[in-house]
């Protein structure tokens, strides 16, 4: 099979491959972010900017959650829900970034210049 490959198709391989790179790093890498946005109960609890570094706590219906902030990073580091998914979801760096907490119903999302693509935006 190989030997009916002429040296233009590996080329156009090549291209298409290339492209594919190219376009997958570009569409679904956002922007960095400069700000959080802080819900509780479905209501924006608070915007704060991701320059500082802080501490929030945000009351839910469950108890308190710990918003940490540093570096231009942001993540929830405390949590009273029961499987601590949101607390494993980690630091947020990059706009369009969230991590929910849907039994204390607490989020934070990250915004900025460029929204990070998802396959729910398409």
């Amino acid at each position: 099979m190989f030997h009916h490959i002429k040296p233009g198709d590996y080329l156009t391989l090549l291209t298409g491959i290339l492209c594919t790179v190219w376009i997958t790093v570009t569409v679904w890498s956002g922007g960095a972010a400069d700000k959080a946005i802080i819900r509780s109960g479905g209501k924006v609890f608070k915007e704060v900017p991701l320059s500082r570094d802080q501490q929030i706590e945000v009351p839910g219906p469950l108890g308190t959650s710990i918003i940490s902030i540093e570096k231009n990073k942001a993540r929830i580091s405390s949590d009273p829900s029961p499987r601590q998914y949101c607390v494993r979801q980690g630091w947020l760096q990059q706009a369009g970034e969230i991590a929910i907490c849907l039994p204390n119903e607490v989020s934070v999302e990250l915004t900025g210049g460029t929204k990070k693509y998802d396959s729910l935006n398409y």
